[in-house]
């Protein structure tokens, strides 16, 4: 049983706790620290968007469509649905010469409040645009016709997009990955499990270049010059991805994924990391990755006081009482040597 990471506690009582596992690791394949069973595949999700990016780079849809940091950081985002989020994929899309109709990743709401509600007021539905992997269709739509091949059904597991994906994954975290551990994603595209250590050692790769050919380690370099001078678009207002990349200044890459994954680098450190909450709670993510960043990044004064919001973050009842809290375990996390 893996230990436990995250406590949420009313009162002066402890009401429940989330177990989990992280690893942290140099290009190298090295555990610089880590708890928890990180050698136990699991599905990644959306916290891989910026590997499964690389293909916009193997496949040539950079140079052929002229794609920006914009469509690239859009590629790697969970927007929240927000209005510059769906007007920078609507441009993708029209870059390509394609719509929101051929968008594979289907339709729902704004993840953000403030949009969902904007565009209910605005009698409005929901459309693929503001799905939040919508971004990253726009992506793989631009590597089929890169490619050369038919964009329709771009998200079932044996179309070259896909296969395409994969390969580059695989290429960057070191491990061949098998349709014995695999599922289908929210948003309709394969997700392939594999070790927390395999993708913390990959993030520590494409910060580094190490280990990796010259194409991918200069995509790497681009991706994260990308998402990281663009955190807003990486999901969007009062969401940590954002809000940590934007007081790290470049120095940090961070995504999420669903059922409590999360997943990047600290930049400036050459190093990866990959957290998994075994229960899926998303509250329990944030707050884990906020400890567990206060402990590896060598946050400075300001960085710290905004992983601090997520490490220790207050919870309040309907009335705005504060009830209690979630916080990290003790001893839980493990500075780096």
């Amino acid at each position: 049983m893996n230990p436990v990471l995250v406590e949420t506690r009313r009162g002066n009582w402890v009401e429940t706790v989330h177990r989990g596992s992280y690893a942290v690791c140099d290009a190298a394949g090295s555990v610089l620290a880590g708890v928890g069973d990180a050698s136990h595949p699991v599905l990644p999700r959306s916290a891989i968007k910026s590997m499964q990016a690389l293909a916009l780079f193997r496949s040539g849809a950079v140079d052929r469509f002229g794609l920006g940091d914009e469509a690239i950081a859009l590629a790697c985002a969970s927007h929240l649905g927000e209005v510059e989020h769906i007007a920078g994929v609507t441009r993708t899309l029209a870059r390509i010469g394609l719509g929101e109709a051929d968008l594979e990743c289907g339709a729902h709401s704004p993840s953000s409040p403030a949009a969902r509600k904007a565009l209910a007021d605005s009698g409005a539905a929901p459309s693929a645009l503001h799905n939040n992997c919508s971004g990253k269709h726009a992506g793989m739509l631009a590597d089929a016709l890169a490619l050369g091949v038919p964009t329709k059904a771009y998200v079932n597991r044996e179309h070259p997009v896909q296969q395409l994906v994969r390969a580059c994954v695989e290429e960057v975290i070191g491990t061949n990955l098998t349709t014995e551990a695999c599922g289908t994603d929210g948003c309709s595209i394969p997700t392939w499990a594999a070790p927390l250590t395999a993708f913390a050692s990959g993030f520590a790769r494409m910060a580094t270049g190490e280990g990796l050919p010259e194409d991918l380690a200069l995509a790497s370099k681009r991706i994260f010059s990308a998402a990281t001078s663009h955190p807003y678009l990486i999901r969007g207002t009062g969401a940590l991805d954002s809000e940590a990349m934007a007081a790290f200044g470049g120095r940090l890459m961070l995504k999420i994924g669903a059922e409590g994954v999360y997943c990047g680098a600290v930049i400036d450190r050459g190093i990866g990391f990959a957290l998994k909450i075994d229960d899926g709670s998303m509250p329990a993510a944030e707050c884990a990755i906020a400890n567990l960043l206060l402990a590896i990044a060598e946050p400075t004064k300001a960085e710290r006081a905004v992983l601090a919001k997520w490490a220790d973050k207050p919870v309040v009842n309907w009335r705005g009482i504060e009830t209690g809290g979630t916080r990290g375990a003790a001893n839980a996390y493990q500075k780096l040597s």
